[in-house]
């Protein structure tokens, strides 16, 4: 994943601190614009797990923290529901200048009843998933029970939420109060996936009902089973991603790497060695075992050596099966990879096993074994190759 780092101006003059992050190679398919929840910043934990997830399936992720809140200008306490929608706006607009308009909307908890109300407004939006989002923005005040008298009374009151102390002002509450979301959601014209978990104790499963209920197709809701509210699990906020990608993916464009290079890239970012795969217009992640300091969120290079000579090997004895019109069922590889002594010192040593599956005679059998030998993976590692590395120009 490759990050860039922007800000961009809202309609009150305030500069909002954002990030792009993008696929570690290759043009993004798609850009995602995010919401976070009501007091978080971009940098949540969960969302970076869900912008890590994201990026991986080629699709780029834009998020920013609302004013006040990370290192964004503006007084948290000035914010509205309806001045947040029109920051979106503002998030999407910037978006579009520095690459393209948004095709994806993601918004977790307010920041899911914020993008409901704000895809009306981009153009380029296609499809719009929600993440523990309220019904209407007016659940938020359960949260300010406490303090809610003293609010509309004085103007203001501080509240505690999540451990930290916000100032909160009527303008706030009122504003959430005379926003309307049914006729947002109904009128939204835009692919519509709700994900919400059974036993959110911050947003109720019937909010999801709710906006399911309201929502024209097409509309898909998903639960998130044991999950939290925050995601704080990062198996919920990757499986979370996942979906919204493989969701999305009936309402974008074809992934723009299968007009890219015949190259094969590889870009490894920071620290570890988790690297993005780009390959004969794939995406893949390759990493090392987490026994040798690795995050193991992707096959290891011989990993991926195997893979190759195995899946070259079983094609090889499919065509030639097909060839010789052999009743070949189905074909399993397994290999090896070990050091074993040679003559010389250590050597590679890679075995390898064939299931052959079908009414195939020992002779039929002990011949595909040899064809096994032919395949075009095998020759190459067992010819002289030349590797030339050269510097490239960064």
């Amino acid at each position: 994943m490759k990050t860039e780092f922007h800000t961009f101006t809202n309609s009150a003059g305030h500069a909002l601190s954002a990030r792009l992050d993008l696929p570690g190679v290759g043009k993004p398919r798609a850009y995602a614009l995010f919401a976070h929840c009501f007091t978080c910043g971009k940098d949540l934990k969960a969302i970076l797990h869900i912008s890590e997830a994201l990026t991986d399936l080629g699709i780029a992720v834009f998020r920013f923290d609302f004013p006040g809140l990370g290192q964004s200008e503006g007084e948290f306490g000035d914010s509205t529901f309806s001045s947040n929608v029109d920051d979106l706006y503002r998030a999407a607009l910037h978006l579009e200048e520095i690459a393209e308009g948004p095709q994806i909307l993601i918004g977790h908890s307010l920041g899911g009843a914020a993008v409901l109300r704000a895809a009306p407004l981009i153009d380029s939006v296609k499809a719009v998933a929600t993440i523990g989002a309220p019904s209407d923005p007016v659940h938020v005040t359960h949260l300010l029970s406490e303090r809610l008298d003293e609010i509309r009374e004085h103007g203001s009151a501080t509240v505690s939420i999540a451990r930290r102390d916000f100032l909160i002002k009527k303008d706030f509450v009122d504003d959430l109060e005379t926003v309307s979301m049914e006729d947002a959601t109904v009128d939204m014209g835009k692919a519509l996936l709700i994900l919400h978990a059974p036993k959110d104790e911050i947003v109720g499963i019937d909010n999801a009902g709710r906006i399911y209920e309201r929502a024209k197709h097409p509309k898909s809701f998903l639960s998130l089973d044991d999950a939290d509210h925050l995601l704080s699990r990062e198996k919920d906020s990757c499986y979370a991603a996942r979906t919204i990608a493989s969701w999305s993916e009936r309402y974008l464009d074809p992934d723009p790497v299968e007009q890219e290079t015949e190259e094969t890239i590889v870009r490894l970012d920071g620290k570890g060695f988790r690297s993005d795969v780009l390959t004969g217009g794939h995406r893949l992640v390759a990493d090392e075992p987490v026994s040798v300091g690795g995050t193991d969120e992707g096959p290891a290079p011989y990993d991926l050596l195997m893979s190759s000579l195995g899946a070259c090997t079983a094609m090889t004895l499919r065509m030639y099966a097909d060839h010789k019109k052999l009743p070949l069922r189905a074909v399993e590889v397994r290999l090896r990879h070990e050091k074993v002594e040679g003559s010389d010192g250590k050597v590679d040593q890679i075995t390898r096993s064939l299931i052959l599956e079908g009414k195939l005679t020992d002779e039929q059998r002990q011949r595909m074994a040899e064809i096994a030998d032919r395949c075009p993976v095998h020759r190459t590692l067992k010819g002289e190759i030349r590797v030339e590395t050269q510097l490239a120009a960064s």
